[in-house]
């Protein structure tokens, strides 16, 4: 808590409390706005006006009847009462406090907590300069290493996870570069992996809901590889820029496009081969939830010759993840996207039975598409096992999006609730 809360937020007490806790996981918003009338004095009136929800619909929900679905509305219930983000699988949320810097006994706290989960990230111990020391010219590649190896946290763990973990990197960074003494070449060099580290922080704000702090953190990365003359991270931080565009209207997705086309013109033809693999295959999901099937084609295309470019030279190890599965469901996507389950599915399929499920997020993420295909295919019983096992995947990672991605799927899957396969997979996503 900040100290100067509003007055609809929750008592501390409250939030301990077991009901509650079992209430916020389960988002169920009506029992909260009950507790909260009855045992901390908050009016269903003033929550109305805070939330912007309607009176008699904060009422209703008090009373049991209906749910609480739309992520804005989550976000801001959540921030109005000031709920701790954690409760209701949310990073940290602005108003909660975050260390301007954290320290490096932290992040070994935290990712030795992480080992637990199976993680050998075997990070080394950086020996940084004082304050307006001389920054050494073989620092910049060592933080680049120490990057590589801390992306590998995404593999497992969710954004709500991650985030500050990757913003004190950046924070560091930032501090080093503007308090520290470097040549010419070293500061280059220094801001190119300031721009490295920005993405990784953004790309964790993004999946952890943070859309604000993400685009923030994009934008801070496109200017310091535009400033190290890294035309490929400049190319990657617009296309992280166009994924986040993607979730807005029309417009907005119409925009994305181009801003996605102008990441693959930034990066070039003489960018590596998997950074052009890369930043094709998101021009292709832009194209395809912008609605351009062509473009779509074109794109994937393209990205499936650059990935035939790769011959084992080292690729930038941020684009190194790349590969045919990727593909493959990236093409599977964009089908689902344009509608054409005859094409999505079999890819999806192939692709996803290769897929390891300790990759839980994304692989609960990429069956929410097989799902949607499902359900346009008219294969209902089948979508409905789908989602089961990403809502399986998908339990208790720190990440919004797979909840944001099966939430549409659930609401079709709805109209066949007469089904047992669809009411067993209904129930599941209740609890």
């Amino acid at each position: 808590m900040t100290g100067h809360e509003p007055p609809t937020a929750l008592p501390p007490a409250l939030l301990e409390r077991p009901d509650v806790r079992a209430a916020l996981a389960a988002h169920d918003f009506g029992t909260v706005f009950h507790v909260a009338r009855a045992e901390a004095g908050i009016s269903y009136s003033t929550i109305a006006a805070a939330t912007g929800i309607k009176p008699d619909r904060v009422g209703t929900l008090a009373r049991g009847h209906g749910k609480v679905t739309t992520f804005e509305k989550i976000v801001r219930i959540v921030d109005v009462l000031r709920i701790p983000g954690r409760l209701v699988g949310l990073a940290r949320r602005p108003w909660e406090p975050i260390p301007e810097r954290l320290e490096d006994s932290g992040r070994r706290d935290f990712l030795k907590a992480s080992a637990g989960a199976g993680l050998a990230v075997g990070l080394p111990d950086l020996s940084r300069p004082p304050t307006g020391g001389r920054v050494g010219s073989d620092l910049p590649e060592q933080l680049r290493q120490r990057t590589a190896r801390l992306r590998r946290l995404d593999d497992v763990l969710g954004g709500g996870d991650t985030y500050r973990t990757y913003l004190g990197e950046y924070q560091s960074t930032r501090m080093l570069l503007r308090r520290g003494s470097y040549t010419q070449e070293t500061g280059r060099n220094l801001l190119s992996v300031l721009a490295e580290q920005a993405q990784q922080a953004g790309w964790a704000a993004f999946d952890g809901g943070m859309h604000a702090e993400a685009r923030g953190l994009y934008e801070a990365s496109h200017k310091a590889a535009a400033d190290a003359g890294d035309d490929e991270l400049a190319g990657n931080a617009l296309a992280f820029l166009a994924y986040q565009g993607l979730r807005g209207d029309r417009q907005a997705r119409q925009d994305a496009a181009q801003t996605a086309a102008r990441s693959c013109a930034t990066a070039g033809p003489s960018a590596a081969p998997g950074v052009r693999a890369l930043l094709y295959e998101r021009l292709a999901w832009a194209h395809a939830v912008a609605g351009h099937a062509e473009e779509t084609e074109r794109a994937l295309d393209a990205a499936r010759a650059a990935l035939a470019e790769v011959d084992g030279t080292p690729q930038p190890h941020w684009a190194a993840w790349v590969d045919e599965t990727e593909l493959q469901i990236m093409a599977g996507r964009c089908w689902t996207e344009l509608r054409r389950p005859l094409r999505a599915v079999p890819v999806l399929e192939s692709a996803l039975a290769r897929y390891d499920d300790s990759h839980a997020r994304d692989k609960a993420l990429y069956l929410s598409w097989l799902a949607d295909s499902y359900l346009t295919a008219g294969e209902v019983e089948q979508a409905a096992m789908v989602t089961g096992r990403a809502l399986t995947l998908s339990s208790g990672v720190a990440s919004v999006r797979p909840r944001e991605r099966l939430a549409p799927v659930l609401a079709r899957l709805g109209e066949h609730q007469a089904l047992p396969a669809v009411a067993d997979v209904l129930e599941q996503a209740r609890a």
